[in-house]
């Protein structure tokens, strides 16, 4: 660090014995990824490219920072793709910004100028981090190029002293081991592995662990503890350095026994001579039973399968949530599998459009693949949240209109008309009236009876026509002309034989076509219409 800073501040007070940054892929539910409760992350960092502005997973990373009132600054990266910057490598930003010509200069104010816009449009103030004068309110943004290191100096410096200046004791070391899982995975020679940040503490080779896994604790020993050579990163294959024993802050690869099920965002555990392990297993698996809770009772829902614990849990707090209100009936971390497939298969029989897989950030096997299509589960990927939602959304929707086109022969809307003075066009085969819709909604194709005449059925409506032209329906208040065809030839019914002036007309429901109004319909009738349901029900007598 006063290496890449010297140029910027060379007498620059570091306290801070180092920085581990992580990388949070996109919007990964980083600082859902709980270590004890409290957030794993002290300072983030959001990456926003200059020459896109603040784009969704942007915008959903902001919201779970501020959700959580994680600090953070903006790096305002990828500087070097303005036309015509010329590269001063690794240099502070305002000695780079020197070197440019008026015409970077431009865009490169204009782009800042859009951006401060559109973070105001979120409720927040950001400004050039050496024209900040207002820190508490207004964020930082660091311009950067994460390929020529312009802008890396001042990111680096003020990180460091932010620390410094507002998390002292947050960042003193303690002896209480403090680690969280991020990633479950296997690799070549070492089969499966855990990557973990240790906040604080220390790990030894040998030392016995409890990890939250899928199907309960698990209880391991550490084999080997590993760590990328110096400057490398943890998720890049290559060679690994050895250690007997690692004090924090580190992220490190652990190798042991039985870490298939471990879960990532959840908290590692080691157990000390003393220890109830008892109680450290318990303890290990309460980040997960808050999650299980969440399931619904009724075990009817959707099938949510997400890449870690943290980001399993943001999943299930957004579909909860009021305006989506999607019940969940099974949850998976890590890859789907052919068994999540046979899982999610169960509602087939049971409700056929929660037969279906949201995958949160997650990869999907073939051989899940394969079945899904098989049994016809269907599988929803991406890698933000309300993609998902807007994907299950317009499956859903879709589903509705099938049963809609599949049931509409047998919908039946409720309609209470009366016939107008000096009305009758034609008195049978087909009977053609004028009408009031006095209430509900009259829709072609409605079977219409006479309740004063015994129920008798006249015919099912044909056409309706308003002011001369063709409508498909007419509502309450409207006056209309109707064509009444009977379904049989040989009892055709005739006005002034069957029925008069004086009668009413309804729509002729039964407890079938109710049945179908509250399951495909629902949303199109008004409570008024829905209460004219239930007068007609009960002259009808339909229980």
């Amino acid at each position: 660090i006063r290496e890449r800073t010297k140029e910027l501040k060379a007498d620059a007070k570091l306290k801070v014995p180092g920085l581990l940054v992580i990388d949070t892929p996109g919007h990964e539910s980083f600082t859902n990824l709980r270590s004890r409760g409290s957030s794993l992350c002290d300072l983030a960092i959001l990456v926003v490219d200059i020459m896109h502005g603040l784009e969704p997973q942007t915008i959903e990373s902001l919201n779970l920072l501020r959700m959580r009132n994680t600090e953070f600054i903006v790096a305002l990266n990828k500087v070097d793709r303005l036309y015509g910057w010329k590269t001063c490598k690794n240099a502070p930003i305002v000695k780079a910004m020197k070197q440019q010509n008026k015409d970077v200069i431009n865009e490169f104010n204009l782009r800042l100028k859009n951006i401060i816009n559109e973070f105001q449009e979120q409720g927040l103030n950001t400004e050039l981090y050496y024209k900040n004068k207002d820190m508490g309110d207004t964020f930082s943004i660091v311009p950067t190029s994460a390929i020529s290191g312009e802008g890396v100096p001042d990111l680096l410096l003020w990180l460091v002293q932010w620390a410094q200046k507002t998390m002292v004791e947050k960042l003193t070391y303690v002896d209480e081991v403090q680690c969280t899982v991020l990633e479950v995975k296997v690799i070549e020679g070492h089969g499966t592995t855990i990557d973990v940040v240790l906040v604080n503490g220390e790990l030894h080779e040998g030392d016995q662990i409890v990890v939250c896994g899928l199907q309960g604790p698990i209880v391991t020993t550490i084999r080997a503890l590993l760590t990328p050579h110096p400057m490398k990163e943890l998720r890049v294959k290559g060679t690994y350095l050895h250690y007997k024993e690692i004090k924090a802050a580190q992220g490190i690869k652990i190798t042991a026994q039985g870490l298939e099920h471990a879960i990532a965002g959840t908290a590692l555990h080691v157990v000390g001579p003393d220890d109830d392990i008892e109680a450290i297993k318990e303890s290990a698996m309460e980040d997960m039973e808050s999650v299980l809770s969440r399931i619904d009772k009724s075990g009817e829902g959707v099938y949510v399968q997400a890449s870690t614990l943290g980001s399993l849990e943001a999943l299930l707090e957004y579909l909860k949530s009021p305006a989506v209100k999607i019940p969940v009936s099974g949850i998976g971390i890590g890859p789907v599998h052919k068994k999540d497939v046979m899982k999610a298969g169960v509602m087939l029989e049971r409700k056929k459009e929660y037969a279906t897989i949201l995958a949160f950030d997650v990869k999907v096997t073939t051989e899940a693949r394969e079945l899904a299509d098989e049994m016809r589960v269907k599988i929803f990927c991406a890698d933000i949240i309300y993609h998902l939602f807007d994907l299950f959304k317009a499956y859903i929707e879709n589903i509705k209109e099938e049963k809609k086109k599949e049931s509409a022969d047998e919908a039946v809307f409720p309609c209470v008309l009366q016939i107008l003075p000096n009305c009758v066009f034609n008195k049978k085969g087909p009977i053609v009236l004028g009408v009031d819709v006095i209430e509900g909604i009259l829709k072609i194709g409605t079977p219409i009876c006479v309740p004063g005449r015994e129920f008798i059925d006249i015919g099912r409506i044909a056409s309706i026509e308003n002011n001369h032209k063709p409508v498909d329906y007419a509502k309450k208040g409207n006056k209309v002309a109707i064509k009444i065809v009977g379904s049989n030839a040989e009892e055709q019914k005739m006005f002034g034989r069957h029925f008069d002036m004086e009668d009413e007309l309804v729509s002729h429901i039964s407890r079938r076509s109710i049945d179908i109004l509250k399951s495909n319909y629902r949303d199109e009738l008004s409570l008024e219409e829905w209460k004219l349901v239930v007068k007609l029900k009960n002259i009808f007598k339909i229980q």
